[in-house]
């Protein structure tokens, strides 16, 4: 059920429930913020906190508060939950720890959550084991530490599960504007997506950042993420954090290979969330976000004024999925009239020295260098230190920049290649004048590769199952079902004797395939042999496997890839479809991408051209193109069967689909299902 948080977040009203050293702290925090509402501290023996009258109880507050913070035990924190939510209070924080998740120690916690959120009843709580928040806009905040941020009129909103990791990022000093921090402890009620709905709907956030240990309702983040894109307001995350499920599923290649990550990565981009990898990426990309909304394309232009950032910056973009398109026609004529013919045009572009501190040959050049084919174009800047420098020497190019910025209406940025050498000074100077400051080139680059438009999937994702135990389902019996569903399987049969096999093998006819079954890695046990052209070959390769079982199968022989279609039930994030290089080397390449089902073909095709053997696919060195609208069907139809079985379908594998020109045949598949 959704609640209301506006009232919790953006309060008139602050109770402080506990006369602990936290709970001083957040009326001390709250009245240095400048709250202008009402503090009333609540404590059945103290008579002051901070200068401010205290008040016994709930019930003698002179109205019900707006936000609580409530810093006692966990047993009474369900007490005062229970009187405020009686009472009509806006909603509270609960600090104290030791419920849902402290279960692995202690296994009264899943009772008293519980218990906490039939307190709770309609009333949003946040937490418990969390600190609460910071909203920075209104000068409210239920926060019983210190905290380095400062009021704003606008900016970016953040949540994250852990509280001290949003302790730090109120720390930072890169000129972010943080509208609000928020903590989600461990979500017994109000989660990280529901928390994000009530900030995306205040006018004031730009962008919203999440750090995310767990995901918990994916229906409510896929609400997330289409109420953020009808806003326009992008969203970042940092994904942290295993599941536990997703780990249990070992059998396959598809396991192995997808990791323990493929489905939180699969489900960010399925929604057009971007994910970086560390917290200053992470603050970057918001901060770029910010001022300008995610980017169009990946396309930047870099100016320095030394040849080795040039080349640093060329490198760096590599690694940062980046591009830097060359100079047009354009570009290099009013580049050459602004340089003259001393310097090598090129982009990146190393513009030398010869106009440093002619400000308005400074500004001619930067603004030749934007174009419409650059999503952004970077000035290199390494600012010095104040302390035993003067940094006013550097003024122009700020100047330059700026004036570039507002003479062509592009976009622009300032990065400095190591990150101390932005000051906050200049980086709240040039936000103010709509260039993106980055402290950081490296940051910079993969900020810009995160806000690059990710198109989304709209279609409501397929919700896994809770990944009970599974039967391994005989290979024969598995081809079968998927066949069902419009997989193409080579001819074959089922013996159960070496007699059947001397019987069976010339009605599939040769070469043919004889496989053992019930063994999931049939190459590495030698349970496959392949090219088998007589019934003595087919009879002699059934005495050496340890199988009393066998599938004699007829050899698809012009295939010209081999690939590995995928699918594991994840229960943190739904059914994640694995596609990569398929075969006896699949694990060894490590060629894979990962969807969620269900994927379009535009998605699946995509994904396929991401591989390293997608030359292969198309035609290579002379060989013919495999049939992709056959692969599509083979693929669709693993996805027809996951849906259809969604309820305890735990794993597929086809590996390999054979391709060759005309088709796509399943030589080999993997089942397991919770019967």
């Amino acid at each position: 059920m959704s609640r209301d948080l506006n009232r919790l977040l953006r309060p008139k009203s602050i109770a402080v429930v506990g006369g602990g050293a936290w709970c001083k702290q957040v009326v001390l925090q709250s009245r240095k913020m400048g709250f202008a509402g009402d503090i009333w501290p609540v404590h059945p023996k103290r008579d002051t906190i901070d200068g401010l009258p205290v008040f016994r109880s709930i019930g003698d507050l002179p109205h019900p508060p707006d936000a609580t913070f409530i810093g006692v035990n966990r047993e009474a924190t369900i007490d005062i939950v229970a009187d405020l939510s009686a009472q009509g209070a806006g909603g509270a924080v609960c600090f104290a720890s030791g419920f849902l998740e402290a279960q692995a120690e202690d296994a009264s916690g899943a009772d008293l959550q519980t218990a906490l959120l039939t307190a709770a009843g309609d009333m949003p709580i946040l937490g418990p084991n969390c600190y609460g928040f910071i909203n920075y806009l209104d000068g409210a905040l239920l926060w019983p530490d210190q905290h380095g941020g400062t009021r704003v009129d606008r900016g970016v909103a953040i949540i994250t599960q852990s509280s001290n990791i949003a302790i730090n990022l109120s720390m930072q000093a890169r000129a972010l504007p943080l509208a609000y921090v928020v903590t989600a402890g461990n979500q017994a009620q109000s989660g990280i997506a529901d928390i994000g709905m009530a900030l995306l709907d205040d006018p004031r956030v730009t962008a919203l950042g999440l750090h995310i240990e767990g995901v918990g309702d994916l229906r409510a983040f896929e609400t997330l993420a289409a109420r953020a894109r009808d806003l326009g307001k992008p969203i970042v995350a940092i994904k942290v954090g295993r599941s536990d499920q997703a780990r249990a599923a070992t059998v396959s290649h598809t396991a192995s290979l997808a990791g323990q990550d493929a489905g939180a990565a699969a489900l960010l981009s399925r929604l057009g969330i971007a994910r970086v990898d560390d917290l200053p990426t992470f603050l970057e990309t918001l901060k770029l976000l910010h001022i300008a909304g995610p980017l169009s394309q990946n396309t930047v232009a870099t100016i320095s004024c030394s040849g080795g950032e040039a080349s640093l910056a060329a490198d760096t973009g590599m690694a940062h999925h980046v591009t830097f398109p060359p100079l047009n026609a354009r570009q290099k004529t009013d580049l050459r009239a602004a340089l003259g013919p001393r310097v090598a045009l090129a982009n990146p572009l190393d513009y030398h020295t010869y106009i440093w501190r002619d400000v308005p040959a400074m500004t001619r050049t930067f603004a030749a260098m934007a174009d419409a084919g650059v999503a952004i174009t970077l000035l290199i800047v390494d600012f010095p230190r104040a302390d035993l420098c003067d940094p006013s020497d550097w003024d122009c190019v700020i100047d330059a920049t700026i004036g570039a910025a507002r003479e062509t209406g592009q976009l622009y940025g300032m990065a400095a290649t190591l990150p101390e050498l932005m000051p906050e000074t200049v980086a709240r100077r040039l936000m103010a004048a709509g260039v993106v400051p980055f402290n950081g080139l490296s940051e910079a680059l993969a900020a810009c590769a995160a806000a690059t438009l990710i198109p989304h999937n709209p279609d409501p994702l397929t919700l896994p199952n809770q990944g009970t135990a599974a039967t391994l389902i005989p290979e024969g019996a598995a081809k079968t079902a998927l066949a069902a569903f419009g997989l193409a399987v080579p001819k074959s049969a089922r013996c159960t004797s070496i007699s059947a096999v001397q019987k069976i093998a010339p009605e599939i006819g040769f070469p043919q395939v004889l496989k053992g079954e019930g063994i999931a890695h049939k190459t590495e046990a030698g349970a496959v042999k392949l090219n088998l052209t007589s019934r003595e070959e087919t009879c002699a390769a059934a005495q050496s496997m340890s199988a009393s079982s066998f599938l004699i199968e007829q050899m698809i022989t012009d295939t010209i890839v081999e690939l590995l279609v995928g699918v594991i039930n994840d229960p943190a994030h739904g059914f994640v479809l694995t596609l990569g290089a398929g075969g006896t080397l699949t694990e060894i390449l490590g060629d894979t991408v990962s969807l969620l089902i269900p994927a379009t073909d535009d998605q699946i095709i995509t994904a396929l051209n991401r591989l390293r053997i997608a030359p292969m696919l198309q035609g290579y060195r002379g060989k013919p193109a495999v049939n992709l609208p056959a692969i599509l069907r083979a693929i669709n139809a693993v996805q027809d069967f996951t849906i259809a079985h969604r309820d305890d379908l735990q794993e597929i594998e086809i590996n390999p689909l054979l391709c060759t020109p005309t088709d796509a045949i399943a030589a080999d598949a993997l089942l397991r299902r919770s019967l």
